[in-house]
């Protein structure tokens, strides 16, 4: 019942406010395991993203938002509980596996979970090395991936930003999904780190940001 209040009553209203262009939303498989894997410039991205996929959509959230105080907090926390998303510890790898475990099952179950490869906000707008929890996925599930570039959504909510800004168009490009079947027969740890960057090198392509090649360290230090 609150998916269909989400998808039919508040998601209408929050495309009228923030009205994103959408390219590639023909790529979107309508059903089955799917993992989707974006740039990460915004704290919008975890609303935008599912507004212009078709179909349900489950995130890896920082535990952070769910702890929010006052009304900004109490709506975070219920918005992205209700949808079912995963609260993640920030510098805990034990915490961020048991994470990756419940997507794999909800993606084993038919869903589409996803995933940001940086692990966290880019403060500059540039794109960092991926980290490889998502080709730990794609090998632990056998889904497909399906890659989106952003673009401007930290013109919307910049990083520190309490509210979103209106008026500012967004930009989500879809591109086809992608499948890494051709890598299990490789070792583990170089099928993570291969599939991970060819998923951050399309990310790249759709999004048109410069590439850094090194880690964005928030990730380790939150």
């Amino acid at each position: 019942m609150f998916e269909t209040f989400i998808r039919r009553v508040v998601a209408p209203i929050l495309r009228l406010l923030f009205r994103s262009r959408v390219e590639g939303v023909e790529n979107v498989p309508a059903h089955g395991p799917l993992i989707v894997a974006s740039n990460h410039l915004s704290f919008i991205d975890s609303f935008i993203i599912p507004l212009a996929i078709p179909r349900p959509v489950t995130f890896i959230a920082k535990a952070s938002y769910f702890e929010g105080k006052g009304v900004k907090g109490r709506f975070v926390r219920w918005f992205m509980s209700s949808l079912g998303h995963v609260p993640v510890q920030r510098g805990a790898q034990r915490a961020a596996m048991g994470s990756l475990e419940q997507a794999v099952d909800i993606v084993r179950a038919g869903g589409a979970f996803a995933i940001y490869p940086e692990g966290t906000r880019s403060e500059d707008g540039r794109l960092y090395r991926g980290r490889t929890g998502v080709g730990w996925l794609v090998l632990a599930s056998g889904a497909k991936v399906l890659p989106i570039g952003l673009e401007d959504t930290d013109r919307i909510q910049p990083v520190g930003a309490s509210w979103p800004r209106l008026g500012v168009r967004a930009t989500v490009r879809i591109g086809a999904t992608m499948d890494f079947s051709r890598y299990r027969d490789l070792p583990a740890a170089k099928a993570r780190r291969a599939i991970t960057d060819e998923i951050v090198g399309t990310i790249q392509k759709l999004s048109g940001q410069e590439y850094t090649g090194v880690y964005n360290e928030r990730a380790a230090a939150k």
